[in-house]
């Protein structure tokens, strides 16, 4: 027979009393942190969905820049809004000039079109195959956009904050606006040992010298630390100087002691092969693309445009028969009365 003494039935006592006590403190703390982690889980998923939304968004371009890209991670990318992209508009004439130039067509495989607004990228999917619908936070970028006007402004500095973005993925790329026309190919122009390379309207012969009048709307630029610290810099510098475009920014910029720190090697392209309504290529033989630049108005550019591609399919014509041509331009024509208003603005 087991005797059970009082003290054992104290311990007993006191074991089950600590029993319940516990059971009480952990269903209390339950009851009381529960709601408030899901309260905090709620309030963390919510903090934090645009950068879900960021990350799909990335996600969806890399896919699209991987599958445009040529072997060492290089794409070329242009801008488009839904008066650019429209039917006969500057989108179909700058897909023409691919077609039609000296070995230009198979860098249509690698080019990403970048549509500003719904109409824009409807019509590119029906014209090319690698598309990509750029989001613009509830601004309208549809119509045209008349130089220096709030909408160009936005429509230029989005431009540069997504370029950016695209370094970042590790990405080189050419940027070239859909007004200029492509006849060769360009990479066998470009410096080997340069980080950013930039068309001019008007070049100085110095490819070194800052001093040169750079035009954003053709570059070449290798993604590393340095382009990617510049992209920054140059995006940042539009709260210095407010009301300026990229472009005027970047001419004020490039003196800057930031750009001897990073390292940036950067180079200003020939208008022999990189030309434009500014300052024209001259000799067809040479030209790699001609820019419809120092234009006001996209029915001007257009009309130009078009005569610049029936300029060139002569030239081949001609060329086919012989070894040589000194055909030239027939153009600026509707641009030639725009250039000098362009050029003091």
């Amino acid at each position: 027979m087991e005797i059970i003494t009082s003290e054992a039935k104290s311990a007993s006592y006191d074991t089950t009393l600590l029993r319940r006590i516990v059971k009480i403190t952990v269903f209390t703390a339950a009851f009381v942190l529960l709601p408030c982690f899901f309260f905090y889980n709620s309030a963390f998923s919510f903090q934090f969905l645009p950068i879900s939304a960021k990350g799909k968004e990335a996600y969806k371009l890399d896919k699209i820049l991987k599958n445009a890209a040529m072997g060492d991670k290089t794409v070329i990318l242009t801008t488009v809004n839904e008066a650019w992209a429209a039917n006969n508009s500057l989108l179909d004439l700058f897909l023409e000039s691919f077609r039609i130039g000296n070995n230009t067509e198979r860098l249509l495989n690698h080019l990403v079109i970048i549509a500003l607004d719904q109409k824009a990228y409807a019509r590119c999917t029906t014209l090319h195959p690698h598309c990509y619908a750029l989001k613009t936070k509830e601004m309208d970028f549809s119509k045209e956009a008349f130089f220096m006007s709030h909408d160009y402004l936005e429509m230029m500095w989005r431009r540069i904050d997504f370029l950016r973005s695209v370094l970042k993925m590790r990405y080189n790329f050419i940027f070239t606006d859909a007004d200029i026309m492509w006849f060769r190919d360009p990479f066998q122009r470009f410096y080997s040992n340069a980080d950013f390379q930039i068309a001019c309207d008007y070049f100085n012969g110095n490819s070194f010298d800052v001093n040169n009048s750079p035009n954003g709307g053709f570059t070449y630029v290798k993604s590393n630390h340095r382009t990617i610290k510049f992209y920054k810099f140059w995006y940042s510098s539009r709260v210095t100087y407010p009301g300026n475009h990229d472009q005027d920014v970047l001419n004020k910029i490039k003196h800057d002691p930031f750009i001897t720190k990073i390292g940036l090697k950067m180079r200003f392209l020939d208008t022999a092969y990189f030309g434009g309504f500014c300052e024209r290529s001259k000799d067809l033989n040479l030209v790699c693309t001609m820019h419809g630049n120092c234009c006001v108005g996209l029915s001007n550019k257009i009309h130009d445009l078009g005569i610049m591609l029936d300029d060139w399919r002569k030239f081949k014509s001609l060329t086919a028969n012989t070894n040589s041509s000194s055909s030239s331009w027939t153009v600026p024509q509707n641009c030639r009365y725009v250039k000098y208003i362009y050029t003091i603005l």
